[in-house]
């Protein structure tokens, strides 16, 4: 039988209710190839599906968390055919951008939290993939850049559609415009990421600590807590508090506080059932 956790492009470990995914390919810098963009959506469902995890820390090795896109991905001829009808091969390429940017979004429709820890270099599509998460953290010698723009493309697979809501719009569209990097500090204090960190050891340390606080907390809360925010920042305020209703009606339950309850008055962390794993409708 496979095993579902095999990949080439990362390592995934699950202790302690946390889920850590970390990119080991240093040598190639950590690069996206074909084989990363199409193994990052199965490590998430199989993460959500298999394990009892309640949060995902994406991590990596080497000198950088990644250089972003591998070429190859867009100049392999089984993937992006390169002659024939330019109608076709628009609509074809049109299709691919598409299953890149379905990677990318995988970690925001996975239930759980994802904190993504960040060390040197987070480049072109490395930094789609981090606005996706629920949360950054980097070292001190991190930096970020829209590489895109400096190879002539404009970047497609999320950062600039989710960029402005994590930044400034001006500052972003500078960013954009001019491909220039950003480093840990001036990302800090705009926001984006949430904390800035003296070493990888450190990072690593100091985000598995924050993993530890939320698998802590009713997997059911904070599950719930995810799914509001991300509705929230693409609707209204009345429709987001419309669905808010919606979602107390139908999911809350006092099980959780009152294990809350009894675990605070016996001084001692409450411990709360697991998630039920998600299933397709066929799967045993």
């Amino acid at each position: 039988m496979t095993d579902p956790f095999s990949y080439q492009s990362f390592a995934v470990d699950v202790n302690h209710h946390i889920a850590h995914v970390q990119f080991k390919r240093p040598d190639a810098l950590n690069t996206m190839n074909k084989a990363f963009w199409l193994e990052l959506p199965r490590c998430m469902q199989a993460i959500e599906t298999q394990t009892d995890a309640r949060v995902i820390v994406i991590s990596s090795t080497g000198k950088h968390f990644s250089a972003g896109m591998d070429l190859g991905v867009f100049t392999d001829p089984k993937s992006v055919p390169m002659s024939g009808d330019p109608g076709r091969m628009a609509e074809n390429l049109r299709r691919v951008v598409m299953q890149l940017q379905d990677t990318v979004t995988s970690l925001e429709h996975v239930r759980l939290p994802v904190l993504a820890a960040i060390q040197g270099g987070c480049i072109g599509g490395a930094l789609d993939l981090v606005c996706a998460a629920d949360s950054r953290y980097c070292t001190r010698d991190a930096y970020f850049t829209i590489k895109e723009t400096e190879l002539g493309m404009t970047a497609d697979v999320g950062t600039l559609q989710r960029l402005p809501k994590l930044m400034p719009a001006g500052v972003v569209r500078e960013l954009a415009y001019t491909g220039r990097k950003f480093g840990a500090e001036e990302a800090h204090r705009l926001g984006f990421v949430n904390n800035v960190y003296d070493s990888h050891e450190a990072l690593i340390e100091g985000v598995m600590a924050i993993a530890a606080t939320i698998a802590g907390n009713s997997p059911l809360a904070v599950t719930g807590c995810k799914e509001m925010l991300n509705y929230s920042r693409d609707h209204s305020v009345a429709d987001s508090l419309k669905y808010m209703a919606t979602w107390q009606a139908g999911m809350f339950r006092p099980n959780d506080m009152m294990k809350t309850f009894q675990a605070k008055g016996q001084n001692k962390a409450p411990e709360y059932d697991d998630l039920f794993p998600v299933k397709g409708l066929f799967e045993q």
